[in-house]
């Protein structure tokens, strides 16, 4: 490991992975149901964008204009290669944060987003990024900001210690990372079967370190092994970026906005006795063992009054983004599993299956023969939205502006899902957002694209590849053997595709 990494992992790259919370057409969902006023977002930039999904999506499905860095180079390179295809303007760099963050030719911008950064760098680090969020935040700006959070992580925190301090000291030269964290995780798994009394003390470690040991090995890089790993408080955070002007606004994560199914009765009563919001929101983390927040913080934030804020909901565009049939009336939120009410999710869902953009308000209209009030229609768009069921949608204009860029940055995507499956998304100019694509679907898109529309077609394209490269179809947990199987199963899923997913990525415009 160089100099240049400063503690952080960088012998294996980051995942590609796209984070939703980071579309700035989203703050206007959050702020809305905070009574908060939204800005119009122009100008946006993205401080450690990983491989790049999240920047060069958003950049290509709207009309904002991107900057950002990741300091590794070939993540960087990677990043850089998206936004040339997609022509879409973004200017990403290998900067260090001290050299980007005072860089001279950056604009101001509306919107700052940090996602999984902030708990694993350092002091220094972190105060250059507080500096530059007070120098070139615009007034009224939001900055998006994620990080592990106590007291969530409080009872695993030892494990993280001793698993990145094992594959430190024990891991040999030249063993690569991934080696040494699965030999971290067998380890830390022998000394559980010990029964310590760290472990008496804290039981539901032995399950957490099960489920480590079934995630992506890229992933846990990043999340448990860079030198500083650092999760904080809330009212840590706030200390923080109190120098750069902001004040906190509102949870991305829209299921916190629906406290009902995070807070018991007594909890909420409890809460809305705490007359500081600061203190409110730890209290709040410790009600629901909080590991992980994801912020929106906004620099001087503008209440609305109640008519305004109703009508800002009011205006929300939507969309059913998934197949209607796919959508389980269920939600998990910190209380666990919570059965949606049928008599409002049903006709909601219903209006919303054609998969065409509808406000808030002429749902509310559609809805009223069912008695379905403005407020409860109102949760249930939050419900829907943070499950990712249903999306926001631009208007007519950016959507056409849009469109080009998206259309690039999809072509190119699609033509390196023929040797590759580690993107798992493409690009919406009607949600200005990523959309979840499978990756044989992401094949037969490809074969679309080459004049071919018949599901069978498709198949044998993606047959063809997947055969080149020596792979096979997996089923019922069997591997299927020969060709014949193997294209079987491709048609049917084709089939399926043409009928269920494809009319929605048309809507969408993903296609």
């Amino acid at each position: 490991m160089t100099d240049w990494t400063e503690g952080y992992v960088a012998d294996i790259g980051y995942t590609f992975g796209y984070y939703t919370e980071l579309n700035p057409l989203r703050i206007r969902l959050a702020f809305a149901n905070a009574g908060l006023v939204f800005p119009e977002i122009g100008t946006a930039c993205e401080l450690g964008f990983g491989q790049g999904m999240s920047t060069n999506i958003h950049a290509a499905a709207s009309v904002v204009q991107w900057s950002g860095t990741d300091f590794n180079p070939s993540q960087a390179a990677f990043a850089q290669e998206l936004a040339a295809a997609s022509g879409s303007g973004a200017r990403l760099f290998d900067d260090a944060f001290a050299d980007f963050c005072t860089r001279s030719d950056l604009p101001d911008f509306d919107f700052i987003s940090l996602h999984g950064i902030w708990s694993w760098i350092s002091d220094e680090n972190r105060a250059v990024i507080v500096d530059f969020i007070r120098r070139k935040l615009k007034v009224g700006g939001v900055l998006y900001i994620s990080y592990n959070t106590l007291p969530g992580w409080a009872s695993f925190a030892p494990m993280r210690h001793l698993m990145s301090q094992h594959a430190a000291v024990m891991g040999a030269d030249g063993m690569g990372i991934a080696k040494r964290i699965d030999a971290a995780i067998g380890f830390a798994d022998k000394l559980l079967g010990t029964n310590p009394l760290y472990v008496r003390a804290n039981p539901a470690v032995v399950e957490r370190l099960k489920g480590v040991g079934k995630h992506n090995r890229q992933y846990l890089a990043h999340e448990y092994f860079n030198t500083v790993w650092d999760p904080m408080y809330f009212a840590d955070m706030a200390k923080w970026l109190a120098p750069a002007k902001v004040g906190y606004a509102c949870s991305a994560h829209l299921h916190d906005h629906v406290d009902s199914i995070n807070l018991t009765a007594d909890q909420q009563a409890f809460l809305q006795n705490i007359p500081d919001a600061m203190l409110r929101q730890t209290v709040r983390d410790f009600m629901v063992n909080q590991q992980f927040r994801r912020d929106y913080w906004v620099k001087g934030a503008r209440k609305l009054s109640a008519i305004d804020q109703a009508e800002a909901i009011r205006a929300l565009r939507l969309m059913l983004v998934v197949p209607r049939a796919d959508v389980s009336l269920k939600v998990n939120g910190s209380l666990g599993e919570a059965k949606m009410s049928e008599e409002i999710y049903v006709p909601l869902l219903d209006a919303l299956s054609q998969h065409q953009a509808l406000t808030v308000g002429e749902l509310e209209q559609l809805l009223a023969p069912h008695r379905i009030g403005f407020g409860k229609l109102n949760q249930a768009v939050l419900v829907l939205a943070g499950a990712g069921h249903v999306a926001l949608v631009q208007d007519v204009e950016t959507i056409a502006r849009a469109r080009p860029a998206s259309e690039r940055l999809n072509r190119h995507l699609l033509q390196r899902s023929r040797g590759s499956a580690d993107v798992s998304c493409l690009a919406s100019p009607v949600t200005g957002a990523g959309v979840a694509v499978h990756e044989f679907h992401q094949l037969f898109l490809l074969c679309m694209l080459q004049g071919q529309d018949q599901p069978a077609q498709w198949a044998i394209f993606a047959w063809n590849l997947l055969a080149l490269q020596g792979q096979r179809l997996v089923k019922q947990g069997k591997a299927l053997e020969t060709a014949e199987q193997n294209l079987a199963e491709l048609t049917e899923q084709a089939h399926t595709f043409a009928t269920k997913q494809l009319p929605i990525l048309k809507a969408l415009q993903v296609i």
